[in-house]
């Protein structure tokens, strides 16, 4: 004894079959699906690793600020700054190439 199936419970079963396909489809390809996730992440990480760099480097010249300003000047540091923007030497020094 076979059975049949009437055209009205095919019909269901497809749509409920490609609808099926297409959210998991959307769950892993769209814009908020598992891959983008994926992306976005190792974005974040790019960009938190980027910005801890620049944190360091603004560290840095927040020091040598501090280090050159009228409240706290750091002489060694002032004679290597006027040595590599101006080119200048002191009088007894010699400079070997």
């Amino acid at each position: 004894m076979t059975q049949r199936f009437s055209i009205g419970s095919l019909i269901l079963f497809g749509v409920t079959f490609f609808l099926g396909l297409y959210f998991a489809f959307a769950a892993v390809q769209g814009p908020s699906g598992i891959l983008r996730r994926v992306q976005i992440e190792s974005e974040i990480t790019e960009l938190e690793a980027e910005r801890d760099r620049l944190k360091t480097e603004v560290d840095q010249m927040r020091n040598l600020t501090r280090r050159l300003s009228d409240d706290f000047l750091d002489l060694d540091l002032l004679d290597e700054r006027v040595r590599e923007v101006l080119g200048m030497i002191r009088s007894d020094e010699v400079i070997l190439r």
